[in-house]
């Protein structure tokens, strides 16, 4: 766990279930701790799913690594290159890649001399104001869009500077053990994308039923993208 967004973080559930149902690719990456699923530091690199955006002919937005983090320490560098040149060869589709570790992801884009892309949006998580060093990480790494995911939210980020980054998603944590999300601290990042010209994007309120608690905010829904080519379906 590098972080207290990673807590409860529903990955975990869904790699223990797969892990349980004996999948391939999740046998020995989650261990109990408690009544929580851990992650065991196991990496696997699933050299087949690189293939599978090049068959998809229609364009659609992909979450990359939705189930890991693509600049976790334990990924080789060779291995992050050739998820690069993929998205590059694919690049019908938009890809958003999500870390909590943008100091990594700074140092290979710069190292392994990573093209920018704005079909490439490189991402990190922001869940309070302890983290907010990471949106100056992501503003000095090269790339085509950048986005924060303010999710989940845990308290709130306080006066940040948003300047250079396209894109926040804000969203309160779902799951059994859902920690509450205050709307004060929603307001105060709508604010400051309003300044900074970044596209706000309100994702959930969260909670243990999080399709009861819905995605309204203020009386609406906020569906807000950076580009026109994020009306990809």
């Amino acid at each position: 766990m590098i972080s207290p967004g990673c807590t409860n973080c529903y990955a975990m559930r869904m790699a223990a279930r797969l892990q349980a149902m004996q999948h391939p690719n999740y046998l020995g990456t989650v261990r109990k701790s408690g009544n929580r699923p851990v992650w065991t530091g196991k990496v696997k690199l699933i050299h087949d799913s690189l293939e599978i955006p090049k068959k998809w002919k229609k364009p659609r937005k992909i979450f990359v690594n939705s189930m890991s983090d693509l600049f976790q320490d334990g990924v080789p560098e060779a291995f992050i290159s050739k998820v690069w040149t993929t998205m590059m060869v694919a690049d019908q589709h938009v890809y958003q890649v999500l870390t909590k570790r943008p100091d990594n992801m700074k140092r290979i884009v710069e190292r392994l001399n990573l093209k920018p892309a704005a079909h490439i949006w490189l991402g990190t998580s922001v869940e309070s104001g302890e983290y907010v060093d990471r949106i100056e990480t992501l503003r000095a790494t090269n790339a085509g869009v950048r986005f924060i995911s303010f999710e989940p939210l845990l308290a709130g980020v306080g006066k940040v500077n948003l300047t250079d980054i396209d894109w926040a998603i804000v969203g309160g944590e779902s799951g059994p053990n859902a920690r509450p999300m205050e709307p004060a601290w929603v307001e105060e990042i709508r604010q400051q994308c309003k300044k900074s010209s970044t596209a706000f994007f309100f994702k959930q309120w969260g909670g243990t039923n999080k399709k009861a608690t819905g995605r309204e905010y203020r009386g609406r829904t906020w569906d807000e993208y950076p580009t026109a080519q994020a009306s990809i379906a």
